[in-house]
């Protein structure tokens, strides 16, 4: 397997609008993901989070710095370009709410069939490809004659997730995948995700929610008004974090400790965020 990066991130710089109206949404934004490996993203609404997960999906247009995937600059692709990655499935996203990014006029087979024959996979190969990967979600093949509101939200994000890993992909995006989800559904996924790392699949898990993030991510880090103020090992950003806005995440986590951080040092932090 090889130890290139599969997303390399350096020195990032999105904007949006024009002119005077130019607003800043990621500032000097630099990471790598490995094969293998999963990297949590960490911030609020508006930390530039989602924007970061598109530009590396050439949704938002480069200002500055330069995003690599699997070896190939994409930073200056055009939409022909894009398209000819996309098909050849490297890279993939996961989103947040799947009853919008499945085709409600699919089948769950049709679904998961068509960025395969896309590819040229023939329909038996195909058919034979979305069993194995519907299982490896835990999902029954019964469903797969079923459209995509025929199932629970649950059952709806495992179908995504397989959508995502029936080519094969390198680099897999995944923007919020259980924040929409019950506890018990959130669990199954997370543990699905955290299956995948021996696959050599890369995962990027794009949350407001650190404690989601603690038990799947290798690395994690932390965006804050569209700059990168932390990131390291999920360990250490989790047990010693620096930057005050982390501190505040993981005080604020409940699933992180055995009793809530006391609500003056929360207090206190959110004080010199916004001093």
């Amino acid at each position: 397997m090889s130890t290139r990066p599969v997303l390399e991130v350096k020195d990032l710089d999105v904007h949006y609008g024009l002119r005077r109206r130019r607003r800043r949404a990621l500032h000097e934004v630099s990471l790598s993901v490995a094969p293998g490996e999963t990297v949590g993203i960490i911030g609020e609404t508006g930390s530039g989070k989602s924007t970061l997960a598109r530009a590396a999906l050439g949704l938002v247009p480069v200002s500055a710095g330069s995003i690599v995937v699997d070896g190939e600059d994409v930073s200056s692709y055009g939409h022909r370009q894009w398209r000819t990655l996309r098909r050849r499935g490297v890279i993939q996203y996961v989103f947040q709410d799947p009853l919008r990014s499945l085709d409600p006029d699919l089948t769950i087979e049709a679904s998961l069939a068509e960025p395969l024959l896309i590819q040229g996979m023939s329909r038996g190969e195909a058919a034979v490809r979305v069993r194995s990967f519907l299982s490896r979600v835990r999902l029954s093949e019964d469903l797969l004659d079923r459209s995509p509101a025929e199932l629970s939200g649950g059952q709806r994000q495992r179908v995504a997730v397989a959508r995502a890993l029936v080519t094969e992909p390198r680099l897999i995006i995944l923007d919020e995948p259980v924040s929409a989800l019950d506890s018990a559904n959130r669990v199954q996924i997370l543990q699905i995700l955290k299956e995948l790392r021996g696959d050599g699949v890369a995962l990027v898990f794009i949350s407001h929610d650190l404690g989601s993030v603690a038990g799947v991510a290798d690395r994690i880090a932390v965006l804050y008004q569209g700059e990168l103020v932390e990131a390291g090992a999920a360990r250490d950003v989790i047990s010693r974090p620096r930057h005050p806005y982390t501190r505040l995440l993981v005080s604020s986590a409940p699933t992180l400790h055995s009793a809530p951080a006391e609500r003056a040092e929360r207090e206190a932090l959110r004080a010199l965020l916004h001093a």
